[in-house]
């Protein structure tokens, strides 16, 4: 899995994912344009939908139709002395039984990004020198 960064404005960043673009920047009161969701956004986001991809498989598989399910996450970053914190609400129709529910729940845990972030990570990093165009 790759994701390319380049800066297109004062911090806003136009990633490519495979064939997709998207925009990346900060909120104008950190100096941004507000053109796109931050960076922090992003990976509350990822979260989210990761989750909600997950128990929607594997509800499928199940043969469980849930219906609309929704997944809102809140994110606060560490700061000194406080861990990262991502808060998941997990929304499902009232029809769904317990059992459904419960296992569900659990699953979620098992969404490949939540377990990325709660594993231990690993940063290698390189510097390429390059010759700019213009």
């Amino acid at each position: 899995m790759k994701a390319t960064a380049n800066r297109s404005g004062t911090l806003r960043q136009a990633i490519r994912i495979r064939d997709h673009q998207l925009v990346v920047d900060e909120p104008t009161d950190k100096g941004g344009e507000d053109t796109g969701p931050s960076p922090q956004e992003l990976l509350a986001a990822s979260l989210a939908a990761c989750t909600a991809i997950t128990m929607e498989m594997y509800a499928n598989r199940k043969g469980w139709d849930v219906g609309d399910v929704e997944v809102a996450c809140d994110y606060t970053p560490a700061e000194r002395g406080c861990p990262t914190r991502f808060n998941l609400i997990l929304r499902f129709p009232d029809s769904m039984d317990d059992e459904q529910v419960e296992r569900l729940r659990v699953i979620a845990a098992k969404c490949p990004v939540h377990r990325t972030l709660e594993g231990e990570v690993m940063f290698d990093e390189r510097v390429e020198r390059v010759t700019l165009a213009g």
